[in-house]
């Protein structure tokens, strides 16, 4: 099996020593840049499997350097780790384009828990659509998701989301009418199996309403207290 390339882009050298040698024991190969310009040339110019990303760095700060590689690449998983650990720091972080969100202090066994996780979600992703059988058009009342064309409407009109925030829409719509945990939205759209810690999926549920409630009457995204979030067909009827 070929050695999976990870680049690590962090400025405090000790925590570079510490996952370098960790990572380097499970079996990665690691590169390491000490300043967000550093990393993102290296990320240009390289080819790597995963990148594990700091927010907090000198030249240019983890979103910047975030939001300039998916500019590019949209495949490559990237895993902030950091020391801003609110909810508005973790949905900010997610929305400039990461995958996954890891506070400091952290268990390594946390770190690589995450990392398979992200690597086996990319591996899931290549592969073929046409294998999975899923629609390419989902319809709840008047809105509608293109997964082909990566395009929502609603009542007509085009309806502007993150890539969290479609991929949180597409797990809603694929599963209309069903209550879902916040567990299994966080193992589907996240590809994380277990808590965050954090309400960052009450945060991207709420960033969603207001995208689509925006001028339409029916809300369609509903909350089942102590049990997760539904996404209900108004058409259908209870």
């Amino acid at each position: 099996m070929e050695m999976k390339k990870i680049l690590l882009v962090e400025d405090e050298s000790h925590v570079v020593s510490f996952i370098r040698k960790g990572l380097g024991e499970e079996g990665y190969e690691v590169s390491v840049a000490m300043d967000g310009d550093t990393g993102l040339r290296m990320v240009r110019n390289g080819r790597f499997d995963l990148v594990i990303l700091d927010i907090m760095l000198p030249d240019m700060n983890g979103l910047e350097v975030c939001k300039l590689i998916r500019q590019h690449d949209g495949v490559t998983p990237i895993l902030f780790l950091t020391a801003l650990g609110t909810a508005e720091n973790v949905a900010v972080g997610l929305d400039s384009g990461a995958d996954d969100y890891l506070v400091k202090p952290f268990k390594f066994i946390e770190l690589v828990a995450r990392i398979r996780t992200l690597l086996r979600r990319a591996e899931r992703s290549a592969e073929p659509a046409a294998q999975t059988g899923d629609q390419h058009v989902l319809r709840a009342g008047d809105l509608e998701l293109d997964d082909d064309a990566k395009i929502v409407r609603r009542g007509g009109d085009e309806i502007s989301l993150t890539a969290t925030e479609f991929r949180l829409l597409h797990f809603l719509l694929r599963n209309k009418n069903k209550v879902m945990s916040r567990m299994d939205i966080l193992e589907d759209v996240w590809g994380i199996d277990f808590n965050m810690g954090t309400n960052v999926v009450d945060v991207y549920v709420n960033y969603l309403r207001k995208k689509m409630d925006n001028g339409h009457g029916e809300k369609l995204i509903h909350t089942v207290i102590g049990m997760g979030y539904a996404l209900r067909d108004p058409e259908r009827t209870v």
